[in-house]
């Protein structure tokens, strides 16, 4: 009996084990704001920092779990079909960080603090850009439209921090291919020393 994973079912495990983190996580933290903290101004949310993450080991399957954690908060915020239209078509524009992938590289990224952190940043800002877009298209006016991007500014940061504790941990925050070989290439050396 064959007891290892092929690629394919590595990928699907990791992608599904994401989208039940971001559901849980998403769902934990709305139902938190709504009975907890209903008059404040400001949301948190953990969809961009689990979006950037899942970018970094994947690409562009990332998009599943941008639509996945709109359409979460949304279900969770009691969210109009509007609503529910502009986080989860919205937060697709998160997927431009995947020319920042393109334009420094993915090692380069992980490896550098900064840039690990503004890889995030950007993640979060295009991401609330987003739904600023959708709503506009919708017919919100600009004004409205930008709250999407103040109310949201404290998951900036938290999207950071996020991202960072991952980009320290071991294979977190790192393309899966390359992970699995370097593992796969160290168990070998491992082998090879006895």
């Amino acid at each position: 009996m064959n007891r290892h994973m092929t690629l394919k079912q590595y990928k699907r495990l990791d992608l599904f084990l994401f989208a039940v983190m971001l559901i849980l996580s998403e769902s934990v933290i709305v139902n938190a704001a709504i009975r907890w903290y209903p008059d404040q101004l400001y949301t948190v949310s953990v969809c961009a920092a689990i979006v950037s993450i899942v970018l970094m080991r994947w690409g562009w399957p990332a998009a599943i779990h941008a639509v996945l954690g709109g359409l979460v908060y949304c279900f969770w915020a009691g969210g109009t079909p509007k609503q529910f239209l502009i986080y989860g078509v919205g937060n697709l524009l998160s997927l431009l960080s995947l020319l920042l992938i393109r334009w420094l590289g993915k090692d380069r990224i992980r490896e550098n603090v900064l840039l690990t952190l503004l890889f995030a940043l950007c993640t979060q800002l295009f991401m609330q850009t987003g739904r600023a877009c959708i709503s506009v298209v919708m017919g919100t006016s600009f004004k409205t439209a930008l709250n999407f991007i103040t109310t949201d500014a404290l998951s900036g940061l938290f999207t950071m921090v996020i991202v960072w504790i991952a980009s320290r941990l071991d294979g977190v925050f790192e393309d899966q291919i390359s992970f699995l070989l370097r593992v796969q290439k160290e168990a070998e050396e491992e082998k090879g020393g006895f």
